[in-house]
């Protein structure tokens, strides 16, 4: 222990050069110093105010009793290892160790392990749980499923190594031997809570066809004990796996005595585990012996009804005509109807022959109609033929006048007069500078007659002829032309 009391320099006392100096780091230092080597290792009992989980994962919270509160701090390595899940107004026992913050100027304890404070505690947490998870309706009668009556695979959720699974296989093999698969958990202790409920949700994922079997049925087991000892089963978590198994679940866990939630969440409760066996199968025997019972009424009532049947059919047929009776006369009447068909089949068809005959006399011969056309064309042949040749002539006129039109506007007949038509090798010439030097020329004449030329640098003097002189045009040739002249 550090003693900070100020030490006697033989100067006056409560001077102030006599008193040390500290920083408030080495206040804090020595305070933090002084609480550890104290209060090293503690059992502190309170009630949890305050509860939270930081992000990190530590825990926080206050135990408080009626006259002080003390601030708590679990840290994230140590919380995956409580036994219990510290939750607001829980009492418990905290063990770890008192230091302080420097930080805040607080002290803390440093909890490493925590417990219930007594039996009480843990009724008063238990019923408290079970209030809440009632409340959120886990428990409701109508969230609960029928067990299947004879299911062909079972999983049980158990320790492997006690005898409760050796009491369940022999108890099933008495009654109906069935396929067993056993996912061993702890079911006490640290950790088995979390065990027991993934076990139940991995039954529960298992795919229907797969390698492994999906059971049919599940069964939570575990043999009797404390309160303390059947805790897991008490947990939320497997509260809520139980809840939330899509495939029925008997729980089995303790003695007759002994109540769990997980009880309240199952689809049945066996106050035994070697019960919840007998719960899960039939016995073999007494069902041979059953289907046995019901095969014999079955049949004894087969033949009574059979029997009565026949004696019902026997009366019944005593009221009836004989059929080979019914049958003679239903033939009789067949013949009867065939004969009336034929008979009138016979005279529907001369019927209707008698009325084609009747048509085709009233129809005249195609040869006279071919005779009544042809006469009836004589006459607009006659007046066709009248009328042909003058249409003829009009319309040779009008040609003929149309193809003196198109003569006159020739230039065949310009090239009579003594023009000539000038091509290049692009076409024809109609400018004097599109002609160069040496550049070959096609001139076309009157009558379709060609020469060539060549293209010189200067034009040619040539004297233009003289025209010719003009015949006497008659007047009364113009007179002979009814469309004029072009020219």
């Amino acid at each position: 222990m550090t003693d900070f009391s100020p030490q006697d320099d033989g100067g006056p006392r409560g001077a102030p050069g006599n008193v040390p100096e500290f920083s408030v780091s080495e206040i804090s230092l020595a305070v933090k110093r002084t609480l550890e080597g104290t209060f090293e290792r503690v059992r502190v009992r309170g009630e949890i105010s305050g509860f939270k989980r930081a992000a990190s994962g530590h825990l926080y919270m206050a135990l408080k009793d009626e006259n002080a509160v003390l601030d708590a701090v679990c840290w994230r390595g140590t919380a995956g290892r409580l036994s219990i899940a510290p939750e607001d107004g829980m009492e418990v026992i905290a063990t770890g160790r008192v230091t302080s913050y420097p930080g805040r100027s607080k002290y803390q304890i440093v909890v490493e392990a925590l417990e219930l404070a007594g039996e009480g505690a843990l009724l008063k947490l238990l019923e408290d749980r079970r209030r809440k998870l009632a409340e959120e309706g886990l428990f409701d009668a109508a969230r609960k499923r029928a067990l299947p009556f004879l299911p062909e695979v079972i999983g049980v959720v158990t320790s492997p190594t006690g005898a409760v699974i050796r009491d369940i296989l022999h108890r099933l093999a008495d009654r109906f031997p069935r396929r067993v698969l056993v996912w061993p958990v702890l079911v006490q202790g640290e950790g088995a809570a979390k065990q027991v409920a993934a076990a139940i949700q991995g039954f529960n994922a298992l795919p229907k066809d797969g390698k492994v079997p999906r059971p049919d049925l599940l069964i939570v087991a575990r043999g009797g004990g404390s309160l303390e000892d059947l805790w897991a089963f008490n947990e939320e978590i497997v509260v809520r796996a139980a809840a939330e198994s899509a495939i029925p679940l008997i729980s089995a866990v303790g003695h007759e005595t002994d109540t769990t939630l997980i009880d309240y969440a199952a689809d049945r409760r066996a106050p035994t585990p070697t019960a919840a066996a007998e719960m899960a199968v039939p016995v073999r025997r007494e069902l041979l012996m059953l289907a046995g019972e019901l095969q014999r009424r079955l049949l004894g009532a087969a033949a009574r009804r059979v029997e009565e049947l026949r004696v019902e059919l026997l009366g019944l047929g005593r009221g009836l005509v004989d059929p080979k009776r019914l049958l003679e006369e239903m033939s009789q009447r067949l013949d009867d109807r065939a004969e009336r068909l034929k008979n009138c089949w016979i005279a529907f068809l001369r019927e209707r022959q008698a009325r084609v005959d009747h048509l085709r006399a009233s129809l005249p011969h195609p040869r006279q109609l071919l005779a009544v056309k042809a006469e009836q064309l004589t006459g607009p042949a006659g007046r066709l033929d009248s009328v042909r040749p003058r249409l003829l002539g009009e319309r040779q006129r009008d040609l003929d006048g149309l193809n003196r039109v198109l003569e006159s506007v020739s230039y065949k007949k310009v090239l009579q007069r003594g023009y000539a038509v000038v091509r290049g090798p692009d076409g024809a010439i109609t400018r004097a500078e599109q002609v160069t030097p040496g550049l070959a020329l096609d001139l076309e004449f009157a009558n379709d007659e060609h020469a060539t030329a060549v293209g010189g640098d200067r034009p040619v003097d040539v004297k233009p002829p003289k025209p010719a002189s003009k015949p006497a045009v008659k007047k009364k040739a113009e007179s002979d032309n009814p469309q004029g002249s072009l020219l």
